[in-house]
């Protein structure tokens, strides 16, 4: 069958034609239109064009012809002007390139690649997303990094390989907790561990998904859940010595001191401390000392000493491998020592510097950060104001299911009864009221934080499978909390 031309003569003298066909950018944009559609060389050539004159096209080594153009562009079924559209390279050049370099121009045209690129063979897909993702989130954009990491989920359902569903999904919860998104955490979380669980995949995945299943877990306040998973998990890791023997350590001192343990938590974040080379990964070693320093700053009587040498340890390493992301979360951590040694005009200077860029901390560490910038404007003499913002603050994060952080924010409120009656103008006996209505919304949801019993499936190792209790059932467990505690809340 002759060639069907889609240019008239016109359109060749009118100075576009001679424009568009430069070598070698004609050649690359011709390839990448045919590989993005997965066509070999002869599929494209057909009967009227032989696969080594292509060859030569693609490789920029032969000027096309017109009726070549409009041939081709028959076969791909696209406008001619195609050719014309700027190269962003294929995504296998673009992926290469970003793989070798460590700049972010090379991760834009990845981007730019992979959208131009639908089509493109999921392995590749694959790669791209996960290399995007965790580019993301080092800097801190974690609404596009939950963007890739859901393109990354529907890739792997196309791979229809359990390692590379699991991490995905894996990742995503994690990404989904930064975000406050607690029942979306929740979901991915422990379909990771159930992929894992059935899968009977290495450890590194399974203790990377349950890793991630007991921090959502602690966070949404299922403290039963998550000691019953962060012990799982120990078992897990407990003949390794790597990064994530220290994460489990860590995710494993979390939930201990939400349940009221602090002394099992610090000598757990001590052991990861003692047992992590820095060599192994300098960033983790950093990270482990600001989590430290964290819980010395909430431990009662609180061990600030301990605290601002945990924060000196670290502050060198930002000059080796800080981040946007690791620079603010420091910063933060001195804002919160400040203000608990009373030097409240340090801490306002402080949270006044990070406040003023675009703030790149998670969920939490935001709202501990707002809450605390309400404490300090009762010690500045804005009592009324600070204390209304906490109680708005603790019924806006019940509400986001994040019920551990809610009771927080209460327990603060309880423990400042004077300063909460003298904000509510009350007498003495209608302010008493009022302070034992913010203690009973503190202990409400203290109390719900953990109203979860652990379940799950034995898989004869005496390690267990987490609930497969239906969404529909947790998103009813979660109401039941939020609808309790905000009512306790409002009658304070």
């Amino acid at each position: 069958m002759a060639p069907v031309l889609l240019l008239d003569a016109a359109t060749f003298t009118n100075g576009w034609w001679n424009d568009m066909v430069e070598q070698p950018a004609f050649g690359r944009r011709l390839r990448e239109l045919r590989t993005e559609r997965g066509l070999s060389q002869a599929a494209v050539a057909g009967d009227n064009m032989s696969t080594g004159y292509l060859s030569r096209l693609e490789s920029g080594a032969r000027q096309p012809t017109a009726r070549a153009v409009a041939y081709l562009a028959e076969r791909l079924q696209v406008d001619a002007s195609e050719f014309d559209a700027p190269s962003v390279g294929s995504v296998a050049e673009a992926l290469a390139l970003a793989t070798s370099a460590d700049d972010g121009g090379t991760l834009e045209k990845l981007a730019a690649a992979l959208k131009q690129s639908p089509a493109v063979d999921p392995t590749l897909r694959w790669q791209a997303l996960w290399l995007l993702s965790r580019a993301a989130a080092g800097r801190g954009e974690r609404r596009q990094e939950a963007e890739y990491l859901d393109e990354l989920v529907r890739t792997s359902e196309e791979l229809m390989l359990p390692e590379l569903q699991c991490r995905s999904r894996a990742q995503l919860a994690r990404c989904l907790r930064s975000l406050g998104e607690i029942p979306g955490a929740l979901r991915a979380g422990r379909e990771a561990c159930l992929l894992a669980h059935d899968h009977k995949l290495s450890v590194q995945d399974t203790g990377a998904a349950l890793l991630t299943l007991v921090s959502v877990e602690a966070e949404a306040g299922r403290l039963s859940d998550a000691r019953a998973h962060a012990d799982d998990l120990l078992a897990v890791v407990a003949e390794q010595t790597g990064t994530l023997r220290a994460e489990a350590l860590w995710s494993a001192a979390t939930v201990s001191f939400r349940q009221g343990d602090p002394a099992t938590a610090r000598d757990l974040l001590e052991q990861a401390l003692e047992e992590f080379d820095s060599r192994l990964d300098l960033v983790l070693w950093m990270r482990l000392r600001l989590a430290a320093a964290s819980l010395y700053l909430q431990v009662r009587p609180r061990r600030l000493d301990e605290c601002r040498r945990r924060l000196d340890e670290a502050e060198p390493v930002l000059g080796l491998v800080g981040t946007p992301v690791l620079r603010q979360e420091m910063l933060t951590l001195r804002v919160h020592l400040a203000f608990e040694e009373r030097r409240y005009a340090d801490a306002r200077a402080a949270y006044d510097e990070l406040v003023l860029d675009e703030l790149r901390l998670t969920y939490r560490d935001r709202i501990r950060l707002d809450m605390l910038h309400n404490r300090l404007l009762i010690e500045e003499g804005h009592a009324r104001q600070g204390v209304q913002r906490l109680r708005e603050l603790a019924e806006q994060v019940q509400q986001t299911s994040n019920i551990d952080l809610a009771a927080e924010i209460w327990r603060a409120l309880a423990e400042m009864p004077a300063v909460v009656d003298a904000a509510a103008g009350a007498e003495t006996a209608a302010g008493a009221g009022t302070a034992a209505g913010v203690e009973t919304a503190a202990g409400a949801a203290a109390d719900r934080s953990d109203g979860s019993a652990g379940s799950g499936r034995s898989d004869g190792s005496g390690r267990s499978a987490p609930s497969a209790r239906s969404d529909r059932s947790d998103r009813n467990d979660q109401n039941d909390r939020t609808e309790e505690a905000s009512r306790d809340g409002r009658s304070s």
